[in-house]
């Protein structure tokens, strides 16, 4: 029962400190634990996921299953979560600050009534870390009540909220997922889907988006499939997230890929698609990265199985940049497929030699606001007697500040390695990105800031670095390359954002600054 699951979970899951709320119709809040949140990030140089997706419609133990599925998926976000319910058209929501083991116990779950859920896990890549901008977010309006869970970034978003500001509209939020919200309401039409239409038709970017009103669930797709929306079946009910892993934990069978531009309504008379010509588009672009680094390796994402393509990325990469060594070491966790890959593809035995601290929350208190190199080592320990003396082969599956990878070279030389060879999974990352990964700015990004490879290499420390080509990685891919996003590699945008664009320029809109206001 996932009850009975739910319960395990919280018993042997550290917790850390969370705030959070219970709000319905009826207006009453529950505020939470007060917030001991974020104190430090530990290594500020991994890129950050946007957020992960849950829905489902049909079963009486939606909120349970809800987040099973919401936990199953918390790689895709750390910062807050949520959870809406419908209980007989009355939508009541529970969100907060913290992992989903710290914001939800039994008896939040268990007032969470209803046999239709969505659920949200959040990392933030438009807005502030703050509970206001944790999703789902839950809207009253003329026209009833309607729920959004958004995984993405929209292009046009400052443009649209300075519109519907100047036009009456009152914002609640710093996110881009209000935006949606907001033009739906302007809709004249008493139909969900004319409404979600009029929304549709104005917005550009990334959104893979889960809904909820008061009788359907609803799954939307960007017409470029950026996202990924996935669709399965648990005995009569049916469900949606963002990866199938979700569905391995709450006994759901994987069904297909909700579609680049497909809407899909599900309400107590079943599952109706539509692909609008509005939201057809002549090329898709799904992001690579969800294969190289953000999604777990047991999920299918865009057709394949996510470890399978790391595991070629790997092989690829040793065949690109081969170099003799006593063995392959993988960056833990992300970069242990595309190192047994290396090691399968150069025969070059694989061996532990980082082990990865999976109980480091984001609470760790550091004794200095940039004590970068203390927070990397309570995260990473390294394996002296396996590593002293040898010449090894370390494997990750990108860099994009270059902070983390520099001092973790610096310690494999205090730990006594003879030779320090660096592998990358992918192609350098040269370009911001504006459809939902956390770096915005250019000035950010090592292989930008530096001119070339062997410049990278010295400021690394290390014997050799050898990324994998684009053709290479995209040799390892099953669609053909106008299915793909490359822009964070390549710098050709598919959409072209906002010249302010950045994750904090719906805040600036609205707080005046950068006289846009």
């Amino acid at each position: 029962m996932p009850r009975s699951i739910c319960n395990y979970i919280r018993r042997t899951t550290p917790r850390l400190g969370s705030t959070s709320l219970t709000t319905s119709r009826s207006g009453q809040v529950d505020e939470g634990r007060p917030l001991d949140y974020a104190r430090g990030r530990l290594t500020r140089d991994e890129p950050r996921e946007y957020c992960g997706l849950f829905g489902i419609i049909g079963h009486k133990q939606a909120s349970w299953l809800s987040y099973l599925g919401l936990y199953a998926q918390q790689h895709r976000g750390q910062e807050a979560c949520g959870i809406v319910v419908n209980n007989k058209g009355v939508l009541t929501i529970h969100k907060g600050m913290g992992l989903v083991n710290d914001v939800f116990n039994e008896q939040a779950l268990s007032a969470l009534k209803g046999d239709m859920a969505v659920g949200h896990v959040r990392y933030s890549t438009t807005g502030s870390s703050i509970l206001k901008n944790a999703q789902p977010l839950l809207i009253e309006y003329a026209k009833g009540s309607i729920c959004i869970a958004h995984n993405g970034n929209l292009v046009n978003s400052l443009e649209l909220r300075q519109y519907l500001e100047k036009t009456g509209s009152i914002f609640q939020t710093t996110t881009d997922s209000e935006l949606i919200i907001h033009l739906m309401a302007r809709s004249r039409s008493s139909d969900v889907k004319e409404r979600l239409l009029y929304a549709l038709k104005r917005i550009r970017g990334a959104y893979s988006l889960v809904m909820m009103d008061n009788h359907t669930l609803i799954g939307v797709r960007d017409p470029l499939g950026f996202r990924p929306l996935c669709l399965g079946k648990l005995g009569g009910a049916w469900c949606l997230a963002s990866e199938t892993c979700a569905f391995d934990l709450v006994g759901a069978r994987f069904v297909r890929d909700v579609d680049p531009g497909e809407i899909v309504f599900i309400n107590k008379e079943g599952l109706k698609s539509i692909r609008p010509k509005e939201l057809h588009a002549k090329r898709y672009a799904h992001c690579i990265f969800e294969h190289v680094y953000f999604a777990r390796p047991d999920s299918i994402v865009f057709g394949q199985t996510v470890h399978v393509v790391r595991q070629k990325l790997g092989e690829q990469l040793a065949k690109e940049h081969p170099v003799k060594a006593d063995f392959v070491v993988p960056v833990p966790d992300s970069g242990f497929s595309a190192a047994m890959g290396y090691a399968k593809g150069s025969k070059i035995p694989l061996e532990m030699g980082i082990i990865r601290n999976h109980y480091v929350g984001r609470t760790f208190i550091q004794p200095a606001q940039n004590s970068r190199e203390l927070g990397i080592k309570v995260k990473f320990n390294l394996l002296r007697d396996v590593l002293r003396g040898k010449r090894i082969i370390i494997v990750d599956d990108s860099i994009v500040r270059g902070n983390t990878s520099r001092i973790r070279v610096r310690n494999l030389r205090h730990a006594g390695v003879k030779e320090v060879h660096l592998r990358i999974s992918c192609p350098p990352h040269r370009y911001p990105c504006f459809y939902g990964i956390d770096f915005h700015k250019s000035n950010e990004l090592i292989a930008n800031r530096y001119e070339s490879i062997e410049k990278i290499r010295q400021y690394l420390g290390v014997d050799s670095l050898g990324y994998l080509s684009l053709e290479g990685m995209l040799g390892c891919l099953k669609h053909p390359v106008n299915h793909y996003c490359t822009a964070c590699w390549t710098g050709r945008y598919v959409l072209q954002p906002e010249k302010k664009h950045g994750k904090f320029s719906l805040e600036a809109s609205c707080c005046g600054q950068d006289g846009i206001k």
